[in-house]
């Protein structure tokens, strides 16, 4: 369900293909369930159903699993009078759907029908108009039907027959970024110590991990591990792309800006960090020393990890640092960002300045009267989630910018989004993109199926 994070080398879950591919079809009920709403919609307005929703206020996107650029803005109900309503609509990527948040959100199937039926999908034609949900229109039931077996974690194994539990996929650069709740939960209840990811990096992943998951569902976490790569912390000195494979000790320190950045950030947690070192066959002996060294300044444990090239042999140190660090800790410590009481303005503004060290937040006229809307609606208590580039501490993902750690920008909120049922409110900064486009040369173009069945050009 995670595309491209099955992992590699010998430190990987299997079946790496249907990992990448269908897998258990929980994509597919996520988007099928997203799509019922849609369809369910466009039906309520063409039979003038009560409450009679405004077509030019629906704000119920349709999804699809997807990269596809031409659908972000499109007209649907074109032609005979029998096809409903013409109005503007468009498409996000399944992983941006408020249902895959709520999904991963969920703690059984009467919280999952609950939230979806808080899904808001538009506002009446009344004067003053109000806000039309899942629940109006009768939909959340068949929806949670669709959801029914997805809703259940996926057990599969590591190369080394360890178990792993794979569930829920929203991004962290536009949605929430961490896997399911009844995963996390269930797993807590099988083992003695649970790893979990929330990625992108330090800030679209353990701040989103901590401020929203870790508030929703009740948890502390007892340690954080900081992955880097010698590769990124070159790339963050200054080293062009196409010299990471070059021992450079000088770029490695100065891209220590980056990493020293996010382990700042998880002392605002009250967090402990160790970094692992996630060992690349080009990393030299001077490089990883570079490393350890900036971070024995710091304080802060640093272990080189080699699981890919030897599997579970490759990290056994770092294990050892983690239960160490876990068990000496006290997680009654942990402290969120902000809190739920907050103006839904300064805890954007606070995420700003404290983990990506802007000076200040810029909020269009359009996110300013969001913000007042929802406030209104009685949701201010809900956390923030920043939808924002993963390339950069600030929105700006162009080469050259974006290395280092950034600080003393401005961060634009360009739209806010409301996700009643998720629970959190979206807010939406510089030109990401909820509905990403193919690239030049498209993965696509290289994948196929050989004479003995099997797929290739996934990995």
């Amino acid at each position: 369900m995670k595309g491209g994070a099955a992992g590699g080398g010998y430190a990987q879950v299997v079946p790496m293909d249907d990992i990448n591919l269908h897998f258990t079809g929980d994509f597919h009920a996520i988007g099928a369930a997203h799509n019922l709403l849609s369809a369910m919609v466009d039906n309520h307005i063409h039979w003038r159903n009560e409450p009679k929703l405004d077509a030019r206020k629906v704000s119920w996107r349709r999804v699809v699993d997807m990269n596809d650029r031409a659908l972000r803005e499109i007209v649907v109900a074109l032609g005979a009078v029998g096809n409903g309503f013409p109005r503007q609509d468009g498409f996000d990527i399944t992983v941006a759907s408020e249902i895959m948040a709520i999904f991963c959100l969920s703690e059984d199937f009467a919280d999952c029908q609950r939230r979806l039926g808080k899904i808001v999908v538009g506002q009446t034609l009344d004067k003053p108009p109000r806000y039309v949900t899942a629940k109006d229109i009768n939909v959340d039931g068949a929806m949670t039907a669709l959801l029914r077996d997805a809703l259940k974690p996926n057990l599969v194994q590591t190369l080394e027959n360890n178990p792993a539990i794979i569930h829920g996929g929203p991004f962290a650069n536009i949605a929430h970024g961490c896997n399911s709740v009844i995963a996390t939960k269930a797993s807590l209840k099988l083992a003695d110590y649970v790893v979990t990811e929330a990625g992108f990096g330090a800030d679209l992943g353990a701040q989103k991990f901590l401020d929203i998951k870790c508030r929703k569902a009740g948890l502390a976490p007892d340690c954080v591990v900081m992955v880097a790569t010698v590769r990124a912390l070159k790339m963050h000195g200054g080293q062009s792309m196409k010299e990471l494979q070059d021992e450079n000790v000088s770029a490695v320190r100065d891209g220590m800006s980056n990493l020293k950045a996010h382990l700042a950030n998880m002392d605002k947690y009250q967090l402990p960090c160790v970094v692992a070192i996630n060992k690349f066959p080009t990393d030299t002996d001077a490089e990883v020393a570079a490393v350890e060294d900036e971070c024995r300044k710091l304080g802060v444990d640093c272990i080189m990890s080699d699981h890919w090239a030897h599997g579970g042999k490759g990290s056994v140190e770092l294990a050892e640092k983690v239960v160490e660090i876990a068990e000496g800790f006290d997680n009654s410590n942990f402290k969120m960002l902000y809190p739920d009481d907050m103006p839904l303005v300064e805890k954007t503004r606070t995420i700003a300045q404290q983990i990506y060290s802007a000076d200040d937040i810029s909020v269009s006229d359009a996110a300013a009267k969001k913000f007042r809307q929802i406030e209104k609606m009685g949701h201010g208590h809900y956390p923030i989630c920043i939808a924002k580039t993963q390339y950069s501490f600030s929105s700006d993902a162009t080469n050259g910018s974006n290395c280092g750690a950034p600080s003393g920008h401005t961060l634009p909120i360009r739209e806010v989004r409301l996700a009643a049922g998720a629970e959190f409110v979206v807010a939406i900064c510089g030109d990401i993109m909820t509905m990403p486009g193919l690239p030049r040369v498209p993965s696509a173009n290289h994948m196929g199926v050989d004479e003995k069945g099997d797929i290739y050009g996934l990995f």
